[in-house]
């Protein structure tokens, strides 16, 4: 991104680069490897970052980050990127579990919970979507019963990010079916080695096992697990703290390098070819509209400004763009493209306007909070 980041900046940005050069081993992206065999190498990896104050550089000190500014979290994407260097193993947990739990957490579960999930020793999971409800979190049916001081829960999970590789999953059920949708929900820190749990990875079109489907059938959950209060998951799930300010720039940084790695792969005889080189320009403007977008909202959060819908916008602009890199790929290098890395990439780029938010949903809210239009009517019955 093309900012001043005046001189802490820079010698953040060159002990940073210095840190990694020395550190960074090699393998961390064999994704022709063993998939346990390269988890394992990048948990150790993991350890490593935690260990040099590196892993979650936007938490607040009092729990392992560094409290970085917005300038210092881009840097850290930047380099991060440019360097190849993957980030902590535990990824949704440190940018969407754990800020929930600094907020609303009480001191034993900060204490027990967040330095092992930090440091990669605790792999975290989210249990959200269903089979019936999709993403649509008031619809969830998962029960959990009081009885006494545990909660009995029953029913089933779909879609969960390293649900097979979790210790731990940050569970949303339904406590009371007899009040509004949204006000029955109670979310639980609940141990995936408790009896009763059964994981089951799910085999993607990319033919990875990011994810897993889980089935509970009686599993005994203390009621210290309840992170909030019963009946207030809702609230949870719609908290978030804003920690990693800096964090659309990565989208920006992502679809950047998969531009380049394109142009790479094209070399000169195909990028001189006039109807690839438009394919290729049309791409590059892609990536300059999201970086710009990014920057856009990276200066409003320097200026303490209060984000809008814009987290939205990028979102939906970035998988549809990723998609359409894909795809370009495929003209570009022929049918060849298939049988490789850029035919994974293809596969897996369906994904992308579903996951974390989908097209649909994020169209509704560019349409509702940037363009102002009429509400989406609800259905009756």
């Amino acid at each position: 991104m093309d900012l001043a980041f005046g001189p802490e900046g820079d010698e953040f940005r060159a002990t940073l680069r210095d840190w990694l050069a020395d550190n960074l081993p090699d393998g961390l992206d064999d994704s022709d490897g063993d998939p346990d065999e390269l988890f394992e190498r990048r948990r150790v990896w993991n350890a490593a970052l935690f260990d040099a104050g590196l892993a979650a550089i936007d938490w607040p000190s009092e729990f392992g980050g560094r409290d970085a500014s917005v300038l210092e979290q881009l840097i850290y994407n930047e380099e991060f990127a440019r360097s190849g260097a993957p980030g902590p193993v535990n990824a949704i947990g440190v940018a969407n579990i754990a800020p929930a739990i600094m907020t609303l957490g009480t001191d034993a579960q900060k204490r027990r919970l967040l330095e092992p999930m930090l440091r990669g020793d605790e792999i975290w999971s989210q249990g959200m979507s269903e089979p019936d409800a999709g993403s649509d979190l008031a619809s969830l049916s998962c029960r959990a019963t009081r009885d006494g001081d545990r909660f009995i829960v029953n029913g089933q999970k779909t879609w969960n990010s390293l649900g097979h590789r979790a210790d731990w999953c940050q569970l949303y059920v339904r406590t009371d079916p007899d009040v509004a949708k949204h006000e029955g929900i109670t979310c639980l820190l609940v141990d995936m080695r408790s009896p009763g749990i059964e994981v089951r990875p799910i085999t993607t079109i990319g033919g990875s096992l990011d994810f897993a489907e889980v089935f509970l059938t009686d599993v005994e959950v203390p009621v210290d697990a309840v992170l909030g209060e019963v009946g207030g998951g809702w609230h949870v799930a719609t908290r978030t703290l804003g920690f990693e300010r800096a964090g659309v720039a990565k989208l920006a940084l992502m679809l950047r390098e998969n531009y380049q790695r394109l142009l790479d792969d094209a070399g000169p005889s195909l990028r001189a070819d006039p109807i690839n080189r438009q394919r290729l320009v049309a791409r590059y403007i892609d990536s300059e509209i999201l970086r710009l977008l990014a920057q856009r909202t990276v200066s409003a959060a320097m200026h303490d400004r209060m984000p809008g819908a814009e987290a939205s916008v990028i979102k939906l602009a970035w998988s549809t763009m990723e998609q359409r890199v894909a795809e370009t790929a495929v003209d570009v290098l022929g049918i060849e493209a298939l049988l490789g890395p850029w035919g994974e990439r293809l596969a897996g780029s369906r994904s992308l306007t579903i996951a974390g938010g989908t097209t649909e949903v994020n169209k509704n809210i560019v349409g509702e909070r940037v363009l102002g239009l009429p509400r989406e009517p609800k259905a009756k019955g």
